[in-house]
């Protein structure tokens, strides 16, 4: 395990919730910051606030030194080979918003395929509908095996010549799994397809190589990964990114504008309009900084040693289904699970009143709820800064929760 004084880097854990110490387990909607990415946005406006690609002052020039400096960051954290392929967004939302404008309307056409899996977000979903709507292709679905894995047998079943695009989360933000992309890459290149990967909640939790995993675009998001809001990456192969066209115009994207048409500047900036989330890109750099020093293979380990430690426990309580692999070994630290009888909006808010911070609702999931036969889920999702005695806590709140709910009435 972590060392414990990795917490007290978090300001915002140190408080009481309902007079209650909070114990924050949602992560995977957002995760909370250190003190040192906040140092560095509070620092960026009191000292280097600018726009960059502009000015030639004093400011100006620290400003765009440091946002580049931050893509830097990005490239070597991903393992992509150029700071050229890498974009920031405004979040993985836009990222994949952006594939499906301009990348999706080029390669696919009337009667191709896009192949994507129940587990998907709806970022992951709607970007692809829409898509198939204006180009009259078909979205087509990978099914799960019975503890939420995608069924690979199904995968090699569906994608075919027609397969254009395969969009699929490296890991869900409900079931806890995590997906094999590599052999998908392998697969999809095999059939002439490009792969996207829906890195949201891959990236802050494990390594990630994506010159390894042959991702043919790769995106995430900032405040997953004690970063920002409003801020993101789009990572794709140089090539690729060469061929797209940009879908958003004006700013530093710009090279020339002529009266009847225009010319844009090279990678990366060609997609990057407007004035940028410099203080968010600033302060994403310092989130990784934060991130490398203490090493993605031992959070990693971490968060795999709070899943083998709580997931037994939760199994133990009568009534209570969690979703997604019994093994603990391919279980993420995000646990959704229900109490039989209690809607999960009530869970949630009874374990509010204990001070524990979960998600209750459909996650941004509808077509995997949909799938499972469900409505809704809570959601405990661990990260680093979590201990096994805000598992306990969870534990002991979720028993009190059903007692309550089973003997209060009556």
């Amino acid at each position: 395990m972590l060392n414990k004084k990795i917490k007290q880097d978090f300001p915002i854990l140190f408080q009481e919730v309902n007079d209650e110490p909070l114990v924050y387990l949602d992560s995977a909607a957002t995760s909370q910051k250190p003190k040192q990415v906040i140092d560095s946005l509070v620092h960026y406006y009191e000292h280097d606030n600018a726009n960059v690609h502009r000015g030639v002052h004093t400011l100006a020039d620290r400003a765009t030194t440091k946002y580049e400096a931050s893509r830097e960051k990005v490239r070597a954290f991903i393992g992509a080979k150029s700071t050229k392929e890498v974009l920031f967004t405004r979040g993985t939302t836009t990222g994949l918003n952006w594939l499906s404008r301009s990348f999706g309307d080029s390669v696919v056409n009337s009667g191709d395929e896009i192949l994507i899996s129940h587990m998907e977000h709806h970022s992951n979903v709607v970007t692809w509908q829409e898509l198939a709507k204006r180009q009259d292709a078909e979205l087509v679905y990978v099914d799960l095996t019975s503890e939420g894995e995608i069924d690979m047998d199904d995968f090699k079943r569906k994608i075919n010549q027609r397969t254009k695009i395969v969009s699929i989360a490296h890991a869900s933000n409900v079931l806890g799994v995590t997906n094999p992309i590599k052999e998908m890459a392998t697969l999809a290149h095999n059939v002439g397809a490009y792969l996207i990967v829906d890195g949201a909640q891959s990236v802050p939790h494990m390594p990630v190589d994506v010159v390894d995993l042959d991702a043919d675009f790769y995106v995430f998001s900032g405040h997953k990964m004690c970063g920002p809001t409003g801020i993101g990456v789009l990572y794709g192969k140089q090539a690729l990114l060469e061929e797209m066209e940009p879908v958003e115009y004006g700013g530093e994207m710009i090279d020339f504008v002529y009266h009847d048409h225009s010319t844009w500047t090279e990678l990366p900036w060609k997609f990057e309009a407007g004035t940028p989330n410099i203080a968010g890109a600033i302060a994403l750099g310092s989130a990784i900084d934060y991130l490398t020093e203490i090493g993605m293979a031992k959070i990693h380990q971490h968060e795999q040693e709070l899943v083998d430690y709580v997931l037994p426990k939760l199994e133990a309580i009568e009534g209570l289904t969690i979703y997604g692999p019994k093994d603990p070994k391919k279980h993420s630290g995000v646990i959704a699970f229900n109490l039989d009888g209690i809607h999960p909006h009530d869970t949630a808010t009874a374990l509010d009143m204990e001070g524990i911070a979960v998600r209750a609702g459909h996650h941004c999931a509808q077509p995997l709820l949909s799938y499972l036969d469900l409505h809704a889920t809570a959601r405990a999702s661990f990260y680093f800064y979590n201990t096994k005695e805000d598992a306990d806590r969870l534990v002991e709140a979720i028993i009190a929760t059903k007692e309550f709910f089973t003997d209060g009435f009556i």
